[in-house]
């Protein structure tokens, strides 16, 4: 994979004077301090913070990740999108954070009514993480924006069934799983 954002959505250009790219140990630091503002609830100042880092590493997926991230937390959708391209075209995302950048881009192109894109996104995701019950859930809400109700229903039904801790679901997930395999069954 390159490690740079496609080159039909590159990565905006920070404010900031970018400078050059920092060493190891001050970018690990300026990460940490950003994603502790951004988990503080100072979000704009994390967002601000992470801009100035992703404009002088514009290849480093963690940070492309965490700036995306800090996009979305914000309502600032499509300006996350080449963030979270950058992070899933790069090397060096953690498989969590990888799954995390993927349901990221999936519901953000979904928010923004890309939801072809989403569900393509989405339904690779979950081949990736199969034991990820939040990539098929959200992977079953852009398959009903695209049209496809009975694959959403039936993605949400075997979810159901088999995640489900209550008591009636619980009772029934047999049937539920037998149903969700064809809905149309009649007998």
């Amino acid at each position: 994979m390159n490690d740079t954002a496609p080159a039909s959505r590159p990565l905006p250009a920070s404010d900031s004077a970018s400078g050059p790219a920092p060493a190891p140990e001050e970018r690990g630091r300026l990460l940490a301090e950003a994603v502790a503002l951004r988990a503080g609830g100072r979000r704009e100042e994390a967002r601000e913070r992470l801009v100035a880092l992703a404009a002088r590493l514009p290849g480093d997926a963690e940070v492309a990740y965490q700036t995306a991230w800090a996009h979305d937390v914000l309502g600032r959708e499509a300006e996350a999108v080449p963030y979270y391209e950058t992070a899933l075209a790069g090397s060096g995302l953690t498989p969590d954070d990888r799954r995390g950048a993927l349901l990221g881009l999936g519901s953000t192109y979904r928010t923004l009514g890309r939801y072809e894109d989403a569900a393509e996104l989405l339904g690779r995701a979950a081949e990736e993480f199969p034991e990820d019950g939040a990539l098929r859930a959200f992977l079953a809400m852009a398959l009903y924006n695209t049209g496809r109700h009975h694959d959403s229903v039936r993605l949400l039904l075997t979810l159901l069934a088999a995640t489900s801790e209550d008591p009636s679901v619980r009772e029934y997930r047999e049937a539920i799983a037998h149903y969700a395999r064809d809905l149309d069954a009649t007998g």
